[in-house]
């Protein structure tokens, strides 16, 4: 169901029975940091002291009501994200103003802005979308407010060409201007309480800066068959429980020796920034029976603290209902603030889960849910791209990643396109499958989750936000999505993901084609807007020197349905023959590769997944990695002579 689409300045009341959201920011360009915060204000809509400033210097509410959960990519661009307590905000704080700002350019550039509240269960409760931004650098999305005893939620879009400074203090934040010392661990910056020799300095909105440092290296080996060490052993693992124990052991201790690990893996799991702390397989009684948990997880600040029940499944483990369902029980009896899921299943969206429970127990406590690849994911950001600055910590988050990527760790990153592949896949090349099919339907979810996952696997090895490109309607309604995907399967026998990738020339389209076993890669760009048809072929293949030549290249001309297509060997060689005579100017290239599919449902090299996770890596690299958009040249300089004539 969609939610009610707010207009600037509409407000409509929360469910009785909601008492904790989210607030999420999203905005389409993942270059662009969008840092969202919220302010705790009174009646008189100014703060009561600077600790009711939430973001990401400040990550949490006094009272531990608001916090402040970090960034994250997804399918349409970026998201910041803020969790709320209806439960637990003061009765003295009347409104919650959710914000964003950024640090360079403003609110104009970046387009559509986004502004969801969710429910615990991860359904969008109200949305507004907003272009009107246009010089502001610091925004207010909308407010989270108590009126007669109910919680309503008001659309508002006001700017400030201030930036976020600006922003708190016209809100009666105390904002200090020097900059924080550089760490790696953004810790709030709690205001001093003023005395005569101490007086506040206030709240510091200068982001702190990352130091990136390597691992521990091993250098002595006399030979590639030396193999160091491992800290985390594979010897003798098991599978089943055996094999669930020791993953999950070696992700909890990883997270309470690195702490930006942990932080980055709890931020996905709605936690605040804080110590952290984990416990494996703690008994709880239930009735006559005992509930064990695969692990407890704990995170503190101060005074407040926050809890959690860790469900985990590796290899083919699939989460059950039931077993959730008895944690969520557990949790809401003991007041824990979640239950987190960690599987090999990676939902066909963000927020989703693999496994419905009974709405009715998410009330209390939230139900999240982490897939081993973005586990993964996180570790390979921070050890490829900065965020420790220990070597030690560095090593042992190297290992980690070492142990996750052995088979008998059980944490495959997507190895499995469900059961009802081989079924689908034969219906395909027998022309007998038809979009409804309920098998179908789920082999079309599973092919959005492998977009997601070769969305990640971008992302952690390019260091950038790479996003898979969906229509805003299959966001909001999976089963539409799912349907689209089933019918382009039924019709066409193909799958087709559309991948952003910042910094490139054009967007990856990867098109598995079922009926004919290839995969397909293209990429789009645009043609310079000068020079001889000849000349902007011979811009393009001085681009391509290592690219393969039997990638297509298609010219599209200005004259309307003109085009032509070569080999790239062809072109390097003669870059008339793509031209054909005309005269007519060329707008864009397109380049396409084909590969051959693997038909298996999983595994081994000759899979399907690995075919098309094969397939994307090796266009992007050598088609794509080397392409830059034509920038043209700058204008000439008109020298005058003495006597004013142009020389």
């Amino acid at each position: 169901m969609l939610s009610p689409l707010l207009s600037k300045g509409q407000n409509i009341p929360l469910p009785e029975d909601v008492d904790r959201v989210d607030i999420v920011i999203g905005w389409p360009e993942p270059e662009i940091e969008v840092d969202a915060s919220a302010l705790l204000l009174g009646a008189d809509r100014r703060v009561g002291s600077d600790a009711d400033f939430v973001f990401y210097n400040q990550t949490e509410s006094p009272d531990g009501s608001v916090r402040f959960l970090g960034t994250s990519a997804t399918e349409e661009g970026k998201q910041a994200r803020i969790s709320i307590d209806l439960s637990m905000v003061p009765a003295h704080i009347h409104t919650i103003a959710l914000a964003g700002s950024v640090g360079e350019g403003t609110f104009g550039a970046l387009g559509k802005l986004a502004f969801h509240v969710i429910d615990p269960a991860g359904h969008s409760l109200a949305e507004y979308l907003t272009a009107d931004a246009d010089t502001e650098s610091a925004f207010v999305f909308g407010e989270v407010y108590r009126r007669d005893g109910t919680w309503k939620v008001r659309a508002v879009g006001q700017g400030w060409e201030s930036g976020l400074s600006g922003l708190a203090t016209d809100f009666g934040v105390t904002v200090e201007d020097s900059a924080p010392p550089a760490t790696t661990e953004p810790e709030v910056v709690v205001p001093e309480v003023p005395t005569a020799q101490a007086p506040a300095r206030g709240v510091a909105t200068t982001r702190r800066v990352v130091r990136k440092t390597k691992p521990i290296e091993f250098r002595q080996a006399e030979a590639d068959t030396w193999q160091p060490a491992r800290l985390f052993s594979v010897v003798g693992v098991g599978a089943g429980e055996e094999q669930e124990r020791r993953t999950t052991s070696a992700l909890i201790a990883t997270m309470q020796a690195v702490r930006p690990f942990a932080r980055a893996i709890c931020a996905r799991m709605g936690a605040p920034a804080g110590a952290f702390e984990g416990y494996l397989e703690v008994q709880y009684e239930s009735g006559e029976t005992k509930v064990i948990p695969d692990a407890v997880l704990k995170v503190s600040r101060g005074a407040k603290q926050w809890t959690a029940l860790l469900e985990v499944k590796t290899g083919n483990g699939k989460l059950r209902r039931d077993q959730l369902e008895s944690y969520l029980d557990v949790a809401r009896r003991k007041k824990y603030d979640a239950v987190v899921s960690l599987s090999n299943d990676i939902p066909a969206g963000p927020g989703e889960l693999p496994v419905p429970v009974d709405r009715r127990k998410l009330t209390k406590v939230a139900l999240r849910h982490l897939s081993w690849a973005e586990v993964a994911h996180e570790a390979r950001m921070l050890t490829t791209h900065g965020g420790i600055d220990d070597a030690l910590q560095a090593w042992i988050l190297a290992e980690f990643l070492r142990f996750l990527d052995h088979p008998r760790s059980g944490a495959a990153e997507f190895v499995d396109m469900g059961r009802h592949w081989v079924t689908v896949r034969d219906a395909v090349t027998q022309g007998t499958l038809r979009g409804g099919d309920t098998k179908a339907l789920a082999v079309a979810d599973t092919w959005v989750s492998l977009c997601r996952h070769l969305a990640l696997r971008l992302t952690a090895e390019l260091g950038v936000e790479v996003k898979h490109v969906l229509a805003r309607k299959f966001h909001a309604d999976p089963a539409v999505r799912a349907a689209a995907v089933a019918e382009r399967l039924a019709t066409d026998g193909s799958f087709e993901a559309v991948l952003r990738i910042p910094e490139t020339a054009g967007e990856l389209t990867v098109i598995a084609d079922v009926r004919t076993n290839k995969v397909r890669c293209r990429t789009t760009i645009a043609a310079p807007d000068e020079g001889t048809p000849v000349r902007r072929v011979s811009w393009l293949t001085k681009q391509l020197t290592d690219a393969p030549g039997r990638v297509q290249v298609e010219a599209v001309f200005a004259e309307r349905g003109i085009e032509t297509c070569e080999f790239l060997d062809t072109v390097r060689t003669t870059p008339k023959s793509l031209v054909d005579g005309r005269t007519s100017p060329i707008v864009s290239f397109t380049l396409e590769q084909t590969f051959p599919m693997g038909n298996k449902r999983s595994g081994t090299a000759a899979s399907f997944i690995a075919s098309v996770t094969a397939a994307t890596d090796a266009f992007y690299g050598a088609v794509m990695q080397p392409l830059r958009e034509w920038v043209p040249s700058a204008p000439k300089q008109v020298v005058l002579d003495p006597s004013g004539t142009a020389d």
